[in-house]
């Protein structure tokens, strides 16, 4: 065999087992060492190429390690069939350019929160706290989630929603749609239709949909969900928000809810509660949660701190029912935790500390005045041309623009006026988020909506 192809240099920075690895694989790849083929012993490469026989055997134990190259015992090294295959480039159409997005100056995003509300020096105490404890960060985080945590949920979800769950019925995870696909694993081998009152939550039914559950839209009346179109369904689970229903903005009275109950109890039902926001309520003081009020049966509850804390902070959680709690310990050592083990502890300490209850008083005073605030200021700019609809716990507004164009049109005559704002998950109406804008920028927001609107509006 000639080493022609073997090219070392002795000067460059790269170690010569290097450069020897690089020039067989290059070798073997291009077909150039057929399969099959017979190597040189060590010592005899060794010699060819004037190197120590270290240099050799380190090459070929990491061709080996690979896969190019296979040792036979009493035989040598041989070949593998490790050629690759000509590259097939597809050609693409060169993408056309995107004109540059105008720059948003005011923000009715539904995404995001004014940080300048945020206790952001007293968040970044409770982490640096939890990162100089290097013997709790330095191991794997609980399945179910810490401990400390599950705690504090506990006694928190209690006293702000009437949540009957003990630490252990709790499961914590990176928000809403982790925590269903987890639940959407205990529920396989039986139901497989999930039942929710018009016009649905996209999130939720895409990880029902990943899952292979059936999404049932169930038509709803003046309190929620028709309870003649859920006993039709022959559903047995109900995914509901009853702290604020999408299509009036209000919750469900108590009545519609312990009918809820009642469907559940007496068909076997499950009901899974996804009380977004459900504290956040700053008109009335917030109903308390159906799991309270069934006393823990027959609900599955979900609740998440994206307005309360950061958006960027992905803790929720869920308290199972006794049933579906027991199939989650047979297999909790099969799932990872999700949430980041150091913001668990830090909100945790922050929980137990009493400031998410100070927190939760600030904000909702906070957002009750930035609430008469918009709605003041829209009516107004724009009188009986624009309809309002107050979603009071996902801390945003719903518009109804009497305008010869749609809500996505209107939404781009906006962002041209320097405001972003969202349209409904059907694109029918005007979404403004409240939460992010700071009040002091609400009026001239209001009023480049206004300019933006002025040829359209009827």
């Amino acid at each position: 065999m000639t080493y022609d192809f073997l090219q070392l240099n002795g000067e460059s920075s790269v170690p010569l087992y290097q450069q020897l690895y690089s020039a067989i694989r290059r070798a073997v790849e291009s077909g150039y060492l057929k399969a099959g083929e017979r190597l040189p012993s060590i010592r005899a490469l060794a010699e060819g190429l004037n190197v120590s026989c270290t240099t050799v055997e380190s090459a070929y134990q990491q061709l080996c390690v690979e896969g190019y190259i296979r040792a036979r015992p009493q035989r040598g090294y041989f070949v593998l069939d490790a050629r690759r295959p000509e590259p097939v480039r597809a050609v693409l159409p060169s993408p056309a350019p995107r004109p540059a997005a105008p720059q948003a100056v005011y923000n009715f995003g539904s995404d995001c929160v004014d940080s300048e509300n945020m206790d952001l020096k007293l968040w970044r105490r409770q982490i640096r706290d939890v990162l100089n404890r290097q013997e709790l960060i330095a191991s794997y985080g609980d399945h179910q989630g810490e401990y400390a945590l599950r705690e504090a949920l506990s006694s928190y979800s209690y006293g702000a929603r009437g949540v009957l769950a003990s630490p252990d019925q709790i499961v914590i995870g990176a928000g809403t749609q982790p925590l269903l696909s987890i639940l959407c694993g205990l529920l396989n081998g039986g139901e497989t239709t999930v039942a929710m009152e018009e016009p649905g939550f996209r999130q939720a039914e895409q990880i029902f949909s990943d899952c292979g559950f059936k999404v049932l839209k169930l038509p709803g009346d003046k309190d929620g969900p028709r309870m003649d179109a859920l006993a039709a369904s022959g559903a047995r689970l109900l995914f509901v928000g009853p702290s604020n229903r999408v299509r009036t903005g209000t919750s469900l009275p108590i009545s519609r809810r312990m009918e809820l109950l009642r469907w559940a109890w007496g068909n076997g039902g499950i009901i899974i509660e996804d009380d977004h926001n459900g504290e956040l309520r700053y008109r009335a003081r917030p109903i308390p949660a159906l799991q309270g009020m069934g006393a823990g049966r027959s609900v599955v509850y979900i609740g998440s701190f994206s307005k309360l804390l950061l958006p960027s902070v992905r803790i929720g959680y869920m308290a199972l029912t006794a049933d579906l709690l027991e199939r989650y310990r047979r297999r909790a050592g099969n799932y990872n935790q999700t949430a980041s083990k150091i913001e668990q502890l830090a909100l945790a300490n922050y929980m137990k500390s009493g400031q998410m209850e100070r927190h939760l008083r600030r904000l909702r005073k906070l957002y009750g005045s930035k609430c008469d605030l918009l709605s003041h200021e829209l009516k107004s700019a724009f009188g009986g041309r624009v309809e309002i609809l107050l979603q009071e716990t996902p801390l945003s507004m719903i518009l109804t623009v009497h305008a010869d164009t749609d809500a996505e049109t209107l939404r781009d005559l906006a962002l041209r006026q320097g405001v972003r704002i969202g349209t409904t998950s059907g694109g029918e109406k005007v979404l403004l988020g409240f939460a992010g804008i700071p009040s002091e920028q609400i009026k001239n927001a209001v009023q480049c909506l206004k300019t933006a609107w002025k040829d359209v509006l009827s």
